[in-house]
């Protein structure tokens, strides 16, 4: 049985570490044979993902900081010049102020409300629109989300309007890019313990909620959003775009 990825490149950004939702689906997806592209922000982050990458057959590291103009723009020259269609976009980045997510949503900042959507949903407008044009033979636009864009998740505050928002940006990148033959999904994974994760206050009582609650009665692993991931981004998931897939052992079904 030929690898679902094969032939295929992907550029990943939000590879932060080896707990990273990211990682897991860089894994997976050069498992099924694809060439992969990892991304970096700054000097403190590049040691670290070079490092993950050696571990993948090939692949390549580039800087950029999704929120600067300039870098997109240098990052698109960078792709360019690998003389290779690009046919895999993963999105797996987010942020908002610690402040932000540690008191009422009500109190959150001006400035903390921007730098979140900026980061966390602005950014899949502006590294689609980067790319797109690099997609010659139609591609898979993917990005990360969480329940908290659909309902109030405690402590998850700001990001969660941010989710909302991001959720809406695949809804209509799906509609502006569907004719160039990309298709622009969301992947809504359950909470898992990542370095971002730690930053939103009581995570564990929401781990141990969801395993008691959830129908599989246990709490997602990485390696089954990032076999989504896979679905997605080969030719599989070729008739599914602008939707949101919810994999989170069903605990977005439940009610109380």
């Amino acid at each position: 049985m030929s690898a679902l990825l094969a032939g295929k490149t992907a550029l990943v950004l939000g590879v932060a570490n080896r707990w990273s939702i990211a990682w897991a689906i860089a894994q997976a997806f050069q498992r099924e044979g694809a060439h992969l592209i990892l991304t970096y922000q700054g000097e403190r982050q590049r040691l670290t993902v070079e490092e993950l990458a050696g571990e993948l057959d090939g692949a390549e590291c580039f800087s950029c900081d999704v929120t600067q103009e300039a870098e997109l723009t240098a990052l698109r020259s960078r792709l360019e010049a690998t003389g290779k269609p690009l046919d895999v976009l993963v999105h797996s980045i987010a942020f908002a102020n610690r402040e932000d997510l540690s008191r009422p949503f009500v109190e959150t900042s001006r400035d903390g409300f921007a730098l979140a959507h900026d980061v966390s949903a602005y950014s899949l407008v502006s590294v689609s629109r980067t790319v797109a044009p690099l997609m010659s033979s139609g591609g898979s636009i993917m990005t990360l989300t969480y329940l908290g864009a659909q309902r109030v998740v405690t402590n998850y505050n700001v990001m969660g309007v941010a989710k909302a928002a991001l959720e809406a940006s695949v809804r209509y990148l799906a509609a502006d890019l569907g004719a160039q033959g990309i298709r622009v999904n969301g992947i809504s994974a359950g909470p898992i313990k990542t370095a971002s994760a730690r930053g939103i206050k009581d995570f564990s009582s929401v781990l141990d909620a969801v395993a008691s609650r959830a129908p599989l009665k246990r709490n997602c692993e990485p390696g089954e959003v990032a076999d989504t991931a896979v679905f997605l981004a080969s030719d599989l998931g070729r008739g599914v775009t602008g939707n949101v897939l919810y994999v989170d052992a069903g605990f977005q079904i439940m009610g109380l």
